[in-house]
């Protein structure tokens, strides 16, 4: 034999997986050891010895008989405690168990009947698993904290009664207090109340048990209080799934058992958060990242102090700094409440697991300082003494940019209430970020500037309707997400009358808007292209606050449609300062072009704006220059066992790099070819 003697040791009462052999073998249960980690009498020439000191002993007296062969290492699991690193020694112990078959049983057909309700519905076959494999629930616990079991041990004054022992489960009774429980015994004994002596047994129900019986509970149970009639059942749990059986099965045992329904009709089980690179969160790492922390801002120094203060080993402590240091190295900035929250639910989509990055968290931070200071102009444009219409209905008066803005205001309140109802966070969050960030801000409020500052009183009343409204709702949907920020721009917003909710919390969730218009949608789609070309064009040749000319070609009047219906608001989104569309002419000298498709190309005007030989040299500069680091790039992906000795995240971000350097080389070969064309 490789290892050991052949010989296996069993000790049934000090080893879990030893124990079902025993019972399998019916194997006597012989304890060795005293509940202060001595030996007991059962080994009498061992007799009172502490455990780790007895086996030193052990083995001294199996030298002197000469049984005594040799040490060898063996590795192997041994139980630590957490808290005060002892090792752990099993012990059996008489317990409290709970048959849970019958409520495991309708637990399950609950949820293949649809009336308990999963969400995400993968958890269904853990629900399944575990359920109908389930074993006796041990409630029983050892500790000074929770609810003491009301299980009383009985005993005679009469001597001439007979005596149990505490294992006997026939001298045992229970009662919600110490009379109810006499009056049992004494039924039970067929003696008078008067003989009966009870001790109440010193184990408290274990915290899941205590914690089953919350949904109700709270509520007076078991008296029929009003509370518990209006609140039971409730209508949606919330939790994490890692305590899916622990905690969500046990409460439907309890409800289905003591108050004959489910206590809820769904049950929405959240991710668990982990640090930026997957890792589970652990203070040996330096990773964990406490919500205040992300709330209020902390600095590095101060992450490494809360690990100096707590009680990990000096070694786990260098380790976890170092370890802040690599992911925090200028510590947390201040992200506030709503910006974690916003955070948190738009990382749901990844399933099981958030790999929690602060970078992002402080992204959403910028957002809410977007909202802030956009909402703040909006109110400037809105102008002193705005008295918003008394409803949201058009008036008739609005342009097409107002159609649009309000077009995407209700595909953005469409998809927060179908996300709502799927708990598709993601969803939501999406609509509210692309809706402030994209649509309101960098586009209608950009177009509307000429508009405001126009003598068109209508198109100005129409203007700022259109925006109070996108501000009432958009405020609204992004609410539950972020209730502290939208209820201080709210209390900022004139009211639409005196009926007006006076906090945005019990405002009613805007839906069904009805001013969904797709094809205009698609004709703006269209149109920010166009901009999105001035732009990059602008950027490549001229100075950022440049206004220059610029000119739309295209085949059809079709196509020349959609760009002349909205000629003024794509000449101020890209900042030029004429826009004319030409079908069937050519654009003028003296201005690059960039084709948006077979029908439609976009020229601009800078001629005379640039010395073209000049603005050659140095593309050209940029091109020798980006084609060097190309080679570099190329060469170092050549060596000998690149793939095998360079880390795969260096090997991604070369990649990523050489492939970004292309495009870069692409373009610049294409403005200096448009260049050349000028000159």
């Amino acid at each position: 034999m490789d290892f050991g003697t052949g010989a296996v040791k069993i000790t049934p009462a000090h080893d879990h997986n030893d124990y079902d052999v025993g019972k399998k073998h019916d194997l006597p249960f012989l304890t060795m050891l005293t509940d202060d980690g001595n030996i007991n009498a059962i080994c009498e020439q061992f007799k009172n010895m502490p455990r780790f000191a007895a086996r030193k002993t052990i083995l001294e007296a199996l030298k002197a008989e000469g049984l005594y062969r040799e040490t060898k290492d063996h590795p192997m699991v041994v139980p630590i405690c957490s808290r005060s690193k002892d090792i752990v020694e099993p012990l059996i112990k008489p317990q409290w168990f709970c048959n849970c078959n019958e409520m495991a049983r309708l637990a399950v057909q609950a949820v293949k009947d649809g009336e308990l309700r999963l969400v995400p519905n993968m958890h269904n076959k853990t629900w399944f698993s575990w359920l109908d494999n389930i074993r006796d629930w041990c409630i029983s616990r050892q500790l000074w904290w929770g609810h003491r079991i009301p299980a009383y041990f009985v005993t005679f004054t009469d001597d001439s009664l007979p005596k149990g022992e505490d294992l006997d489960g026939t001298y045992w009774v229970s009662g919600r207090t110490e009379e109810e429980a006499r009056q049992k015994a004494a039924k039970q004994f067929n003696v008078d109340a008067s003989k009966v002596l009870l001790k109440q047994d010193e184990d408290v129900l274990d915290t899941w048990f205590s914690s089953a019986i919350f949904p109700f509970s709270i509520f007076g149970w078991p008296d029929e209080t009003d509370d518990l009639k209006r609140f039971y059942p409730n209508s949606l749990l919330e939790t994490g799934h890692d305590i899916l059986f622990f905690w969500v099965a046990r409460m439907v045992f309890f409800g289905t058992k003591l108050m004959g329904k489910l206590p809820f009709p769904e049950v929405y089980l959240h991710a668990m958060v982990r640090d930026a690179h997957g890792r589970k969160m652990s203070k040996s790492l330096g990773n964990v990242i406490d919500p205040v922390d992300v709330i209020k801002g902390v600095t590095l120094e101060a992450l490494h102090e809360q690990l100096r203060m707590g009680n990990l080993d000096p070694k786990e402590v260098e380790r976890a700094i170092k370890g802040q240091k690599e992911d925090y190295p200028s510590g947390i900035p201040e992200c506030g409440t709503d910006a974690l929250r916003f955070a948190l639910c738009a990382y749901t989509a990844q399933g099981r697991d958030i790999n929690l990055d602060v970078n992002r968290v402080v992204g959403y931070r910028h957002f809410c300082n977007k909202l802030w200071n956009a909402t703040k102009f909006a109110l400037m444009n809105l102008g002193e003494g705005y008295k918003p219409p008394a409803s949201s209905a058009l008036s008739g008066d609005e342009s097409l940019i107002d159609r649009w803005i309000l077009s995407r205001l209700s595909a953005a309140v469409d998809d927060a209430n179908s996300g709502f109802e799927k708990y598709d966070f993601p969803t939501v969050t999406t609509a509210c970020y692309n809706f402030w960030l994209y649509e309101l801000c960098d586009v209608y409020l950009e177009a509307i500037k000429p508009v405001i500052a126009s003598t068109d009183e209508k198109a100005i009343a129409a203007a700022r309707n259109t925006l109070y409204t996108c501000l009432d709702a958009g405020l609204r949907i992004l609410c539950p997400f972020m209730p502290f920020l939208t209820e201080e721009l709210f209390q900022r917003l004139p009211r639409r009358d005196e009926n007006t909710p006076p906090s945005i919390c019990v405002c009613p969730f805007p839906e069904n808007l009805g001013w969904r218009d797709e094809s205009l949608e698609a004709d703006l789609r269209f149109v920010q292209e166009v901009v999105h070309v001035v732009r990059s064009m602008r950027t490549d040749y001229l100075s950022p606050k440049a206004r220059p000319e610029v000119f739309v070609t295209c085949t059809t009047q079709a196509v020349a449609d959609v760009v002349l219906r909205l000629q003024a608001s794509t000449a101020t989104l890209a900042a030029a300062s004429r826009l004319e569309v030409l079908v069937g002419q050519s654009a003028p000298d003296g201005c690059t072009m960039v084709s948006l498709s077979d029908k439609c190309q976009v020229h601009m005007l800078v001629k005379g704006l640039i010395d073209v030989q000049k603005e050659v040299g140095k593309q050209e500069g940029k091109m020798q220059k980006l084609d060097s680091q190309l080679q570099q790039l190329v060469k170092s992906t050549q060596l000998p066992d690149y793939e095998t000795k360079v880390p795969e995240k260096v090997r991604q971000a070369t990649t990523e790099k050489i492939d970004q350097t292309k495009k870069e080389l692409e373009t610049i070969t294409k403005a200096i070819a448009n260049l050349k064309l000028i000159g």
